[in-house]
């Protein structure tokens, strides 16, 4: 249906138009926050903390904030985006702003990839069309905030996911694998076969290793991945037996390995092996506690002062205890906010009284339907191909789940909508070609 330089003109043309919403974006953003303030940011909190942790990188300074210090508050990869930037723009926020626009735009560029790899190249630039027109995803890709470069690291992690489950096609382990469909031993064991089989299984070993590396950085963005790539080599020894079992072994690996300097680099600050932060507790204590509401109010770390009394590490675990002590006391108001917090999360309005404005409202609410209500039109269509319809729904119910027990807002959903986008796009075609002889992902490539 599309010639390659078809194709390549229609990408750069939906990537080029992405950069040019973002980037209009930065511009009116900045010059709002400038007029209203000077301000760094829109909603006070995160953008301010990472935005101190990055000055402290970019100046060479010791990896911690706040005093007494706390040195694994947050994970570093985007306070490391941010240094970086800083050291290249000369910490100009409007560029800042515009390199992260460019970061939004790449996301977009991964879907059309991810998009590609498990319908075709119309779904794919479909989907990434989605993205890139989304309001609610072009605005967050000018804040500094880790939800898009988090997103684009998600959705290599999930492109790396795909081409590792991908079939192939000499399927070189033989009979009793696991592997329905598996050549015999005659077939393996003559030479030529054998050794393409080789070839292919360390190309399969190279991409399990590949895909464990990607969900390590994705944690290093949002630590809430790090359960992913444990989860995902686990089904692939599920799916696919022996074979799946050492591919998965190697995706814990590739994990392992990635996040090995950080893991030591805690064990050296704190005298703890902390695989992710140290803010866990509190952020569990923020959404279960006896005055909790589903929304994050943290202004219990100052009233309680542990910080001041206990190490980073110690009031962690105080946190920790203390939130699943609620639980077990309070399992009906534990429950209740499960349920208000899932409401916070699929929000089809904004959550914040800062984005009360009817236009923001209207913008949130287009994003929406964009989205999540185009995506399960797109996630009934395809609903018996469990294959293709998995990997672009699993993270956008993965942070549900995380959220019903942390606190909620549509904001930690932002980063699941990109790949979700694949599913829209497929729902948008289905509704617009049913007529069409082409199921969904079987048109000429």
């Amino acid at each position: 249906m599309f010639s390659h330089r078809s194709r390549r003109f229609w990408c750069l043309l939906v990537l080029a138009g992405s950069f040019a919403l973002r980037a209009g974006a930065a511009f009116g953003l900045q010059s709002y926050l400038t007029r209203t303030g000077p301000r760094l940011c829109l909603i006070a909190g995160d953008a301010e903390g990472y935005w101190e942790l990055a000055q402290k990188l970019a100046a060479g300074d010791e990896f911690s904030i706040y005093d007494p210090p706390r040195r694994v508050l947050r994970m570093p990869g985007f306070p490391l985006f941010l240094a970086a930037a800083m050291k290249l723009t000369d910490g100009s926020q409007l560029a800042i702003r515009l390199l992260l626009a460019g970061v939004g735009t790449g996301a977009c560029g991964l879907v059309y990839w991810l998009g590609r790899e498990l319908f075709d190249h119309e779904i794919g630039l479909l989907a990434a069309a989605i993205a890139a027109v989304s309001p609610t995803l072009i605005i967050f890709s000018v804040m500094f905030l880790s939800e898009t470069l988090f997103a684009a690291a998600l959705v290599a992690c999930l492109i790396s996911f795909v081409k590792l489950t991908k079939p192939l096609p000499s399927r070189p382990w033989g009979e009793g694998s696991g592997v329905r469909g598996a050549p015999s031993d005659v077939t393996t064991n003559h030479p030529s076969r054998r050794s393409q089989g080789e070839r292919e299984q360390k190309h399969v070993h190279w991409f399990a290793i590949t895909a464990g590396a990607l969900a390590g950085i994705a944690t290093y963005v949002r630590p809430t991945w790090l359960l992913v790539g444990p989860a995902f080599a686990l089904w692939l020894g599920l799916r696919w037996g022996r074979r799946g079992w050492w591919s998965g072994a190697l995706v814990i690996v590739g994990l392992a390995v990635c996040l090995s300097p950080w893991v030591i680099r805690n064990q050296l600050a704190t005298g703890h092996p902390v695989v992710t932060t140290l803010w866990v507790g509190p952020s569990l204590y923020d959404g279960l506690h006896p005055r909790a509401s589903g929304d994050s109010d943290m202004t219990f770390i100052e009233r309680d002062g542990l910080y001041d009394r206990l190490s980073e590490f110690d009031a962690d675990q105080h946190y920790r205890r203390e939130a699943w002590k609620f639980v077990r006391d309070q399992p009906g108001k534990a429950i209740h906010l499960a349920f208000v917090k899932l409401g916070r999360y699929w929000s089809p309005l904004p959550n914040a009284a800062q984005f009360g404005h009817p236009a923001a409202r209207f913008a949130v609410l287009a994003s929406f339907v964009l989205i999540p209500v185009l995506a399960a039109v797109g996630w009934w269509h395809m609903r018996r191909d469990v294959s293709r319809w998995l990997l672009p729904l699993a993270p956008i119910v993965y942070f549900a789940a995380v959220h019903a027990v942390f606190v909620g807002s549509l904001r930690y959903r932002l980063p699941a909508e990109y790949p979700l986008a694949v599913l829209a796009a497929v729902g948008v075609n289905w509704l617009c070609k049913r007529g069409s002889p082409f199921p969904v992902g079987e048109r000429e490539h």
